[in-house]
């Protein structure tokens, strides 16, 4: 006796024959077809037990499907496939009543197993549908293996109030993931509120948090809200969660257990109806063995962990997501850039230790500082060869952070010497090594604007002039 009927729509003949063998095999009966009237015939006349359809088909859209189907058969489960393989493909599967959401090429194993859980799982009304809003930029990109796992976890977490944990390491776009769970979730109309743990005085977290009383400490002259309160309803992003310190860990535990807190110096506990999201580029289980982090607020947090790769993870979707900052730079009205091909596998090929916000850093320079509308590959090399320049591409978007990213830079220079001494001539090969990119990234943090650029440098306008004179660097103004 078959396990299970599974109807499936797609109008590639080669799929269907591929999906019938697999189901065939794996004990169902099959039933395929090309287009969607006759999906939505056999459906209307209570066939199938499941459905497996793809998103774009010659008659409708699956999206316009869905909910007619939801409507009539809240309870069939319907798996949809797609090769657009988007954020906003995963989200609108989600918010249509789909079970599960699959990026074509799929693995045929995978797709079994969610057969399989689908049909042996208790069946429930269909989920609550969302309408969907039509948003003017998609906050995520990339179509690797890697980040279509992240939409679809992302897919099932919209409708929730579970709290996620965001790892991985710095520029790789926690606080972008952050808020898309928050934008296309149901507190999207609360408040999104976040806060960095390692931006703030360590003396002050608590009364951030949570705010304080008037008269709670010195200085404390009038009552203050706190960012749970100002979150109320929403969502609270706590970025860099592992640089919290342990007295407010404790009390974040509190909230996290009770949903209630205190303000600082008041008696009265305030009831939280916040949905927590934290990230972390730290490794929170080596923090815990060294006794600077909660193990019970760890598993707290925790509930939901996502893990984002890093850019040298998913190389392929770096010619997405430069046509993407272009095209963002070209709305504010920067010239229109493009790639060549030599330019796209260059790129490919970088580590990328500041990640996808080095690369938008990037291209943003390249929008602004080059006159030519193709870039080549000799560009390209020319930017990432520089080691200061790739050092800091993370943290050449504002004049605020340049100077911390040298330290940074300077720091890691000198660890390489551990307990020897550095060998003869330091001081000139460092100032080899790092004036020229130095330079480089304060005109293109000011727009090729020699006066702010010699005051972000702390060097007379003339001493700047006569350098880029003498170490032949290229400098390109942009209007506006």
């Amino acid at each position: 006796m078959p396990a299970g009927s599974i109807l499936v729509a797609d109008d590639d003949a080669a799929i269907r024959t591929v999906l019938n063998q697999a189901l065939s095999r794996a004990g169902y009966e099959v039933r395929s077809t090309g287009n969607a009237a006759t999906l939505w015939k056999w459906i209307s006349q209570g066939d199938g037990d499941l459905v497996i359809t793809d998103v774009i088909m010659p008659d409708e859209s699956a999206f316009d499907l869905l909910p007619r189907i939801k409507k009539l058969r809240p309870d069939l489960p319907i798996v949809v496939m797609s090769a657009q393989n988007t954020f906003m493909t995963a989200i609108r599967a989600s918010e249509r009543g789909a079970y599960e959401y699959l990026p074509k090429p799929f693995d045929l194993k995978e797709l079994i197993a969610i057969v399989g859980r689908a049909l042996s799982e208790p069946k429930e009304r269909g989920r609550p549908t969302v309408k969907t809003e039509e948003f003017d930029q998609i906050p995520l990109v990339g179509r690797s293996p890697a980040m279509q796992e992240i939409y679809r976890v992302l897919a099932r977490l919209m409708q929730t109030d579970l709290t996620v944990m965001i790892s991985g390491e710095s520029g790789t776009g926690k606080e972008l993931v952050a808020r898309a769970l928050h934008d296309y979730g149901k507190r999207r109309s609360g408040p999104f509120v976040a806060i960095n743990m390692a931006a703030i005085p360590r003396d002050l977290i608590e009364s951030e948090l949570f705010g304080h009383e008037k008269g709670a400490f010195t200085g404390a002259n009038s009552r203050s809200a706190g960012r749970f309160e100002q979150a109320e309803g929403g969502t609270l992003f706590l970025d860099e969660i592992g640089d919290m310190p342990m007295e407010a860990q404790t009390r974040l535990l509190r909230v996290l257990q009770q949903g209630e807190y205190t303000t600082v110096g008041g008696r009265t506990p305030i009831k939280a109806d916040v949905r927590i999201v934290a990230a972390t580029n730290k490794d929170l289980r080596l923090l815990i063995q060294q006794g600077l982090f909660r193990e019970d607020l760890y598993f707290r947090l925790n509930v939901v962990p996502l893990r984002l790769p890093p850019l040298r993870e998913r190389s392929e979707d770096v010619p997405d997501l430069i046509r993407h900052f272009f095209t963002q730079a070209e709305r504010e009205g920067l010239p229109t850039k493009q790639l060549d091909q030599a330019a796209t596998e260059r790129l490919k090929r970088h580590r990328w230790p500041g990640n996808v916000r080095e690369l938008e850093n990037l291209a943003r320079r390249l929008a602004a500082l080059y006159p030519q509308e193709v870039i080549s590959a000799a560009v390209i090399e020319a930017e990432l060869s520089q080691p200061v320049m790739a050092m800091l591409g993370d943290e050449t978007q504002s004049d605020d952070n340049l100077s911390a990213a040298v330290e940074r830079y300077l720091a890691k220079y000198f660890s390489g010497f551990d307990d020897h001494l550095p060998p003869p001539g330091l001081y000139h090969r460092i100032l080899r090594e790092i004036e020229n990119p130095l330079i480089s990234a304060a005109l293109a943090a000011t727009r090729g604007n020699q006066i702010r650029a010699a005051d972000l440098l702390g060097v007379n306008r003339n001493t700047l002039r006569k350098k880029i004179r003498d170490l032949d660097i290229q400098v390109y103004r942009t209007s506006g």
